[in-house]
């Protein structure tokens, strides 16, 4: 493998809070857990449905008549709505930092490679009618890319290899940070230097250990620092 040049990060889990549950999304929206929705069979339904709305096969009206529907009518589409908007949490602290310092290190490259959906991509940007809070660090990444753009998910290796191909890189060039074991596994298997991360911990640490580790940056750069090296540069 060669010098890394490209790190790509995952958003949700690695950037960004998230919901990880149905229950915790109802939560989140304010609504009580109704019926069998919370049960596995019909987060199954759901995921279906998710992974279709992911991939750009249906827009974001079709998504919420298809869960509402999924769900037997237990949720309205503006219900299902509502808690979708809020799955989105907060951006994990430091992280911020971590990619503006990244950025401006020469030579150096930044990237996204996210599982998400029009309506969840909007989010990088202000709401104009200001109802929900966005999450603008994702959109200082120089090499944006996601599934509902791509046409395909991880951990698919189809949508690694498009990533690849549209940033120009060879797969050893590229660090990879995802919250998901299966995703980290196919970026490996396709020559990606790749690490997991533990969404539930300070992901921003655990980066900068891994960057360290594998040489991007040096001298025991920690989140409080103004900005990276290079090894070598001390």
């Amino acid at each position: 493998m060669g010098e890394i040049k490209l790190v790509c990060f995952d958003w949700g889990g690695v950037i960004l809070r998230i919901r990880r549950s149905w229950s915790e999304g109802c939560l989140g929206a304010g609504l009580g857990v109704r019926g069998q929705s919370a049960s596995e069979s019909w987060a199954d339904r759901r995921r279906r449905l998710s992974r279709v709305f992911e991939t750009g096969g249906m827009s974001e009206a079709e998504f919420y008549e298809g869960m509402s529907v999924a769900m037997e009518g237990l949720y309205t589409p503006e219900e299902v709505r509502l808690v979708h908007a809020a799955w989105l949490v907060e951006e994990y602290e430091g992280m911020g930092g971590v990619i503006d310092r990244l950025n401006a290190v020469e030579g150096l490259e930044t990237g996204l490679l996210s599982n998400t959906n029009t309506a969840h991509w909007a989010r990088q940007r202000p709401d104009p009618d200001g109802a929900w809070p966005h999450f603008p660090t994702a959109g200082r990444l120089k090499h944006r890319h996601a599934s509902h753009l791509l046409g395909c998910a991880k951990p698919g290796p189809e949508i690694y290899r498009e990533f690849q191909r549209r940033v120009g890189r060879s797969a050893g060039e590229i660090l990879f940070f995802d919250d998901l074991a299966e995703n980290i596994a196919t970026a490996r298997g396709e020559g990606w230097h790749a690490e997991l991360i533990d969404h539930t911990k300070d992901t921003a640490s655990q980066v900068l250990g891994h960057l360290e580790r594998h040489g991007v940056v040096s001298c025991g750069e920690r989140p409080g620092a103004t900005t990276f090296r290079r090894p070598g540069v001390c």
